[in-house]
């Protein structure tokens, strides 16, 4: 682990910095949000929020998180010159796409485009996995040429997953920071000191942003943003976890990005199987699921919260050696889940959805009172799905 204290308060001052730059820009960008007509209109029931609210909010996450990284970075090599370059794409079809609502191939093109500079100029790629089954003589799984297109799927498949469960106030944003978290600490165990830079300056832009999008949202961070945390998020796990050959690179990865792996899984899996296309929206995400059984926004949001630290605290023992990690897993998981279940039942909805259950009636038929309108009760804001 990194013990030098010099270094350490420079992972802190680039956390605050990014924050601190987030924080002060949000307002600047959601006026320039408004004046260009970036706002998300609701039109449809996939969206939570009944009235518009300006998006764009990625471009403040951005610019926190680039300044600090070009600030407190010792070397920009060419590794992070083609991370920052992708970056820089997607932000810039995210501007593009909160304003316009671009089409998904086209979208879909420039990720590849990110995907490919970071692949072929900044050479990041899942070239070996720990084999957790063989022997002496196969310890690990070469790709060879198969690494280039497997590390573009992946890149671009966790930039869209973080794009999906973008849906509520709070959620995408809150859940990139939990993960940004859990990488520095891991970056910190392994002495990896660029990585824990970016990581550092992730976490402390998504923290200078979320007290606008906390429900109720003021900002969306829009495509902008939840492209950009997707991405960050896919490559920094190229470049920090993929690249150690041992069995935690084979598990690491899929356990701090677990709700969001799950969730484009299972939505793909779902349109296909009703013989859709993979990109087309519907209403069967997590968080619209969770709202369906009666959970408000901000205890939806706090399940994934709880979920996502879960398995980010499962993910960071991995790296730990020692024979108190089971326990304290066990104990982590125990207040975690207390915490979260506090927040979670505060309002009590599990009741209401196992009343609905045990008379067979689903919660989405629920009559309103006469002369009052269905949307009286909706709640006031949330993020869009600006992907779909």
């Amino acid at each position: 682990m990194i013990l030098d204290i010099n270094f350490l308060l420079r992972i802190g001052i680039a956390l605050i910095v990014a924050g601190g730059i987030t924080f002060l820009s949000t307002p600047l960008v959601k006026l320039l949000a408004t004046r260009v007509g970036a706002i998300d209109v609701p039109k449809d029931n996939r969206r939570m929020h009944t009235i518009p609210i300006p998006r764009m909010g990625g471009l403040a996450i951005f610019l926190g998180f680039l300044l600090s990284v070009l600030a407190f970075s010792k070397e920009i090599d060419r590794s992070l010159q083609a991370i920052l370059l992708g970056a820089i794409v997607l932000v810039i079809l995210g501007v593009f796409d909160d304003k316009y609502a671009l089409g998904a191939k086209l979208k879909l093109a420039f990720q590849l485009l990110a995907a490919a500079i970071v692949v072929f100029y900044g050479d990041l790629r899942i070239d070996r996995l720990t084999n957790p089954f063989g022997s002496s003589l196969y310890s690990y799984w070469d790709f060879g040429l198969f690494s280039y297109p497997i590390t573009i799927i992946w890149i671009v498949a966790i930039t869209n997953a973080v794009n999906f469960i973008d849906g509520l106030d709070g959620l995408a944003c809150g859940v990139s920071c939990i993960t940004s978290i859990n990488l520095l600490v891991i970056a910190l165990m392994v002495s990896d000191a660029q990585v824990a830079i970016i990581m550092a300056a992730l976490t402390g832009a998504c923290l200078g942003f979320v007290p606008y999008n906390f429900n109720p949202a003021k900002i969306f961070m829009g495509d902008t943003g939840s492209t950009f945390l997707g991405y960050m998020l896919a490559v920094v796990s190229i470049q920090g976890l993929f690249k150690a050959y041992t069995v935690i690179s084979f598990i690491v990865p899929f356990l701090l990005l677990g709700l969001p792996i799950f969730d484009i899984c299972f939505a793909v899996i779902r349109r296909v199987a009703s013989g859709r296309s993979p990109m087309e929206a519907d209403r069967g995400h997590f968080h619209h699921r969770l709202i369906d059984m009666g959970f408000s926004q901000k205890q939806s949001v706090a399940i994934a919260y709880v979920m996502t630290g879960i398995l980010g605290l499962a993910a960071v023992l991995l790296t730990v050696s020692g024979a108190m990690k089971a326990l304290i897993m066990l104990g982590a998981i125990i207040l975690v889940g207390a915490i979260g279940m506090r927040v979670i039942l505060g309002d009590k909805p599990h009741a209401k959805f196992w009343h609905h259950v045990k008379h067979g009636v689903p919660p989405a038929q629920q009559h309103s009172e006469p002369g009052r309108s269905d949307t009286a009760d909706a709640p006031k804001t949330s993020e869009e799905t600006t992907h779909e």
